[in-house]
């Protein structure tokens, strides 16, 4: 009896320690990444989004593409027929189908549970558990995957699986599952870092688009 029990807790102790270095390695990982892309100067990213939800019988198969330029805390992100301008202090997002512009203070609002293009950098740094996840082979490019878990058990996101490049530590996929059965991901199909960019990138041209006719709120 006495063996059994000692055999209980060898393997708990066991399993613990291996959950503490998975865990730490994984730490180690993201750390290298937000060292390595948050040292660029800017990015410019093109990426595929697709969305899955079984349950409601959504499928897109065609991939939704989008581009965002970084430079530390600005973007200019074009996606989901939008155009998302934040200069580090307000945010302008302009309707190009509507013919509207809508003006905020602050970056965009991240409650309702979705991870923004604007946050693939940024969002794993608070709020979540993470251990290392699945390594893949895809085209020869070896994938390696973190498992992120919020911890708000009250959280819209079950899990995050965020792929990183094993070579270049960038990353290359995410893939957030929602608590209502949504799957989104988003892969990166171009990357540019340290290129010349316009400072007008980041500011909204407001006669511009008046004389356009844009309604602006």
């Amino acid at each position: 009896m006495k063996k059994i029990i000692l055999l209980g807790i060898g393997l708990l102790i066991s399993y613990n320690i291996v959950g503490q270095n998975t865990s730490s390695e994984a730490k180690k990982l993201l750390d290298e990444v937000s060292n390595k892309m948050g040292a660029y100067t800017n990015m410019t990213i093109g990426f595929n989004s697709s969305l899955i939800n079984k349950e409601a019988g959504i499928i897109n198969d065609a991939p939704i593409r989008g581009e965002i330029t970084l430079s530390g805390e600005k973007y200019n992100l074009n996606y989901l027929g939008n155009n998302f301008i934040f200069n580090g202090d307000k945010l302008v997002v302009i309707n190009q189908e509507e013919k509207e512009v809508t003006l905020s203070n602050g970056d965009l609002d991240d409650e309702d549970g979705f991870i923004y293009p604007s946050k693939l950098l940024t969002f794993y740094k608070e709020g979540y558990n993470f251990s290392m996840g699945k390594l893949e082979n895809n085209n020869g490019r070896k994938v390696q995957f973190v498992d992120l878990f919020p911890i708000d058990s009250n959280s819209d996101i079950v899990k995050v699986q965020l792929g990183i490049d094993a070579k270049t530590k960038h990353i290359y996929k995410l893939v957030q599952i929602g608590a209502n059965g949504a799957e989104t991901t988003f892969t990166i199909v171009k990357f540019k870092s340290n290129q010349p960019i316009s400072r007008k990138l980041f500011t909204f041209d407001k006669e511009k688009y008046l004389k356009m006719g844009y309604f602006i709120d």
